[in-house]
């Protein structure tokens, strides 16, 4: 397990790229936030993070059943402190995305248009409370 990365994974770098390519102005692996976001975009107060399929267990009841009890302990445990770092941030007024790294991988463009569409989301609403003078 030593050799697995937390940060700068390809699918970290493969969207970073992107996110590069049109523009956007983001921090990386955020320390100062719960969970370490993989991008933060701070003006927007939107957080994004790439998760593995398997360490974060996606469809996770389909096949646990197939894991020692070390590695189901070990996953539930991943997934039991993504929804506390999730609740953390919301409660912090962080909006939070989560991508999946087969959605990544599978559909570049698609997971850069999942977060152009929340920013965007998230800038009209920050418009339309700035009072006006």
């Amino acid at each position: 397990m030593q050799a697995v990365k937390g940060k700068n994974t390809s699918l970290e770098r493969t969207l970073s790229s992107a996110f590069h390519r049109r523009g956007w102005r983001y921090r990386r692996n955020y320390a100062l936030l719960p969970g370490k976001p993989d991008f933060v975009f701070t003006k927007a107060r939107v957080v994004v993070f790439v998760d593995g399929d398997f360490w974060h267990g996606w469809r996770y009841p389909q096949w646990k059943h197939k894991l020692s009890d070390y590695w189901r302990a070990k996953i539930e445990r991943n997934r039991a402190r993504d929804r506390r770092n999730f609740q953390r941030l919301r409660r912090q007024g962080w909006t939070v995305l989560r991508l999946w790294g087969h959605d990544v991988e599978k559909n570049l463009d698609a997971s850069v248009e999942r977060v152009r569409v929340l920013l965007e989301a998230v800038r009209n609403k920050l418009d339309d409370e700035t009072p006006r003078v």
